[in-house]
């Protein structure tokens, strides 16, 4: 069975990347978190590293009405004339696609173009061979069927020049969308995601003589679909081509990696993988996966007192500026409002342990969560530490004890057991509790499916972080530590700790 790792892991779905020069940068999703569409860079497509965000601050991203998967749908990052281009959808503010661009896409970027008039989700640029910008998206055609469209755009008013044209609408599979659209050789390449999101994703390819069509599936069914295999990676669809200065290609998408028992659960979001791309009568075929450069464990001790936060860091529904400020030691953390403030960073690994010393004054703590209702939490309130679990509408209480003053809390996400038809095999087992001199005292521990897309719902998956619903919460230090590999971690509350302080 293949063992295909994630080349940029945990919550970061529908992958778009350009080259240039010898150096690849890709964008993600980030839906309602901020700073928006996190951007990386490569230089042989193995090894990414997060080189900030594209939309990243208040000017350009508003997140404030963006619940649970709302936000910043599926970006597309493309290079031309010069210059670095990115659109997406903010569907949580009513402006229509969000168009920026940057001459160095380390930033800064501009100020966003609104396209109001071109209703959908997806967009995607190319420029035709009269210089043409061309705006490709998922939307409705003239009889309401959902499918591809196509504007033509000026993209530096956002004027929509044309009627909107529908080009094509799959192979017969469910949502046709994430276009992309290519200019290779003689053809005109339209690549896109259809089946869903989930099992039935695929990505398929057609091609046409104009940017216009007319399309023509290709001949070998998708490109790439996981569906109806037992591959430990699933839901694979939403890519992206690129071309290596070699003259290979290569294919970004993004992916789940579900575990447990049927019908299985995955709680780390999508995440980008990417294959080997070989030429076959004039079409892309897969040959092979890109294997990320390393899959060593990950440590990381993120220093939370100065003037910067880590690139990880994002906030829900906020810049992490609105709900974190400086403070003696570490990071203030308040609500927005009367609305409770989260922030915090992705979990990457299959298996994690999450440490951070606190002090409270109100109600606040730590969390684990895809969003507020589906989520396990470290409360502190009044001296008193408390485990609960949250599942929709129900906050339960799973253990508490007493506290004084400052107190370090710890996640683990741990194996989890059972034999592999057991409907007791989840995901993983996550543990809630006070760290201490002989390990982590658990308060509570929840079933994983309880935290993970299939159970919530909607597009993201886990973050941890700290959370504040009322007063202040004084977050000292923050240590996140993972593996994919079980024997790592261990089984226990504690496990064997590789990580040495």
């Amino acid at each position: 069975m293949s063992t295909q790792r994630p080349v940029v892991a945990g919550f970061h779905p529908d992958p778009s990347i350009c080259r240039v020069g010898d150096t690849y940068w890709l964008v993600t999703s980030s839906f309602e978190y901020a700073p928006g569409v996190p951007l990386f860079r490569s230089d042989d497509l193995r090894s990414w590293e997060q080189a900030g965000h594209v939309l990243d601050r208040p000017s350009q991203l508003d997140v404030s009405a963006a619940g649970p998967s709302g936000g910043v749908f599926a970006p597309t990052l493309r290079y031309h004339d010069g210059r670095f281009w990115m659109i997406t959808s903010n569907w949580s503010d009513e402006g229509g696609q969000l168009l920026v661009w940057a001459d160095d896409p380390a930033g800064p970027w501009s100020d966003p173009v609104r396209i109001p008039g071109a209703i959908g989700i997806d967009p995607d640029l190319a420029w035709d061979d009269e210089g043409t910008c061309l705006m490709t998206y998922a939307g409705f055609g003239p009889g309401g069927g959902e499918g591809i469209v196509q504007s033509a755009i000026d993209p530096l008013t956002g004027e929509v020049l044309t009627e909107r044209r529908w080009i094509w609408s799959g192979t017969g599979g469910k949502f046709p969308e994430g276009p992309h659209l290519y200019r290779i050789g003689d053809w005109w390449y339209l690549l896109i995601a259809e089946g869903g999101t989930e099992r039935g994703h695929a990505v398929t390819i057609a091609r046409g003589p104009s940017p216009q069509g007319p399309f023509e599936a290709s001949p070998n069914g998708p490109l790439v679909t996981h569906r109806g295999t037992d591959l430990p990676v699933q839901n694979t669809g939403h890519a992206d081509l690129v071309q290596r200065p070699d003259g290979s290609w290569a294919l970004v998408y993004h992916g789940v990696r579900p575990r447990g028992s049927s019908p299985e659960w995955h709680v780390l979001g999508r995440e980008t993988f990417a294959d080997e791309i070989g030429w076959r009568d004039g079409w892309p075929v897969v040959t092979g996966h890109v294997e990320p450069a390393t899959v060593a464990d990950a440590v990381v001790r993120e220093e939370l007192s100065g003037r910067e936060l880590p690139p990880s860091w994002v906030a829900a529904s906020a810049f992490p500026e609105e709900v974190l400020s400086h403070a003696e030691g570490g990071r203030l953390v308040r609500p927005v409002g009367d609305r409770p403030a989260f922030a915090g960073r992705r979990q990457e690994h299959l298996y994690a342990r999450v440490r951070a010393r606190v002090s409270v004054d109100g109600v606040g703590g730590l969390s684990v969560r895809i969003d507020p209702q589906h989520a396990l939490d470290l409360e502190v309130d009044g001296g008193v530490v408390r485990a609960v679990w949250a599942v929709s509408d129900v906050r339960h209480v799973l253990g508490e004890r007493d506290v004084g003053g400052e107190v370090e809390l710890g996640f683990r996400m741990a194996p989890t057991e059972g034999h592999e038809f057991s409907t007791a095999r989840g995901p993983d087992r996550v543990l809630a509790g006070v760290e201490g001199p002989d390990g982590l005292e658990v308060l509570g521990e929840v079933d994983g499916r309880y935290v993970s897309t299939e159970v919530a719902g909607g597009m993201t998956g886990r973050l941890v972080g700290v959370w504040c619903a009322r007063g202040a919460v004084v977050l000292r230090s923050f240590e996140y530590a993972g593996s994919d590999d079980p024997a790592v971690v261990g089984g226990g509350p504690t496990g064997p700790e590789p990580w040495a302080r």
